[in-house]
């Protein structure tokens, strides 16, 4: 007989504190390997999901007599093991840097949230839990759990500019 046990790990989001409320900014200097001078970096980490199987495992035989009648029943043994069902990852996302995200820089995010249907706080121009919880929503759609703001979701939003291709 199997007994099978999941532990899920929670997902640990890095320089993401919506669970607090409070805004981290992205350090500025933080980057990927390769990343261009002047960039700032958000970094998402997903840790390892990790399953625990028990199983009864038969060690000794159950031992009939000549008559068919039981003379020792079987005796199992309990072995445990972890396997790794989905290995830890990490990603890496271009940010507005701490220069630009202004108070009046966020109230343009809550605005273009609250448009959207996704913010229905005060304008405050703060990078409060309610307003990450809005980013958060609104990247997740595109594979990002982060309620921190990346480059791409502030262009899409049309608060940052899209770079001229040369």
């Amino acid at each position: 007989m199997r007994f099978f046990t999941q532990v899920l790990a929670l997902a640990l989001l890095a320089n993401c504190t919506a669970q607090t409320g409070a805004y981290q900014a992205p350090q500025f200097g933080a980057a990927p390997p390769g990343a261009p001078d002047g960039t700032c970096w958000g970094r998402l980490e997903t840790p390892a999901v990790i399953e625990t199987v028990t199983e009864q495992v038969l060690a000794q035989p159950a031992v009939l007599g000549a008559d068919g009648q039981l003379v020792r029943p079987a005796s199992y043994r309990t072995e445990t093991r972890q396997n790794i069902v989905k290995e830890r990852s990490q990603r890496w996302f271009e940010t507005p840097c701490p220069v630009q995200m202004t108070p009046e820089f966020v109230e343009s995010v809550q605005r273009a949230l609250a448009v959207r249907g996704l913010y229905d706080g005060p304008v405050s121009g703060q990078m409060d839990a309610r307003t990450q919880a809005a980013v958060r929503q609104l990247q997740q759609a595109k594979g990002l759990d982060s309620g921190m703001l990346s480059l791409e979701t502030a262009r899409a939003l049309g608060l940052v500019a899209v770079p001229r291709k040369g």
